[in-house]
């Protein structure tokens, strides 16, 4: 069966699937056009009817774990924040692909502008708004980065995935990622503060 014979037994999000499944048994290192064309059990060259290179269809990997569960509705920073870092959680190597794809400008992010209206929501302006939202995303997906490399390590026994990656130094022991996301949205709270001093002193 010849390339253009092949890729019209499967669409795109058949493709996008087939992904998904290397990806989960795999990770990012085993997801390669070549496995892929194997699970579908079509060359490699009918992978490139849909998607014109690797990078394009990460983004579609991408494009699927962030829009997985439900849609970011909480009108909250650190609800919209904690939503994200389930989705990327729930897939291996989730917050590497996702990041990539965003570095490439190959990803709209829905949860960044879940942040930004709830960042306006807050009385930021568009501009800061825009700041906080990807102060937020940048914290959420670098934490999960080293979260999940961490808990892959520990699966080769390289490292122990119960140690925090910020250890908590108060009596409770809290959550690092809880306790982190709870300072960045402090931040943003009193950036709103300090920018309505400054409107009502120039008022």
């Amino acid at each position: 069966m010849n390339a253009a014979q092949s890729h019209t037994r499967y669409s795109k999000p058949d493709v996008v699937a087939a992904a998904m499944r290397v990806l989960a048994e795999q990770g990012l290192p085993g997801l390669s056009m070549r496995r892929i064309a194997e699970v579908l059990d079509v060359q490699v060259s009918a992978l490139y009817w849909h998607f014109p290179n690797k990078q394009a269809l990460l983004a579609a990997v991408s494009a699927q774990i962030v829009n997985t569960g439900n849609p970011d509705a909480a009108p909250d920073l650190a609800a919209i924040a904690t939503a994200l870092r389930d989705r990327l959680l729930a897939h291996r190597d989730g917050a590497e692909i996702v990041s990539s794809s965003l570095a490439l400008g190959l990803l709209e992010l829905p949860s960044r502008a879940s942040l930004v209206e709830a960042g306006r929501n807050l009385g930021l302006d568009e501009g800061a708004a825009a700041i906080a939202a990807d102060t937020l995303v940048h914290f959420v997906i670098g934490y999960t980065f080293h979260e999940q490399q961490r808990m892959h390590a520990a699966v080769l026994g390289a490292a122990d995935a119960s140690v925090d990656l910020v250890p908590a130094r108060v009596e409770e022991r809290v959550d690092a990622f809880e306790a982190g996301l709870a300072m960045v949205v402090a931040g943003v709270r009193e950036a709103r503060q300090r920018m309505s001093h400054e409107s009502t002193r120039t008022a």
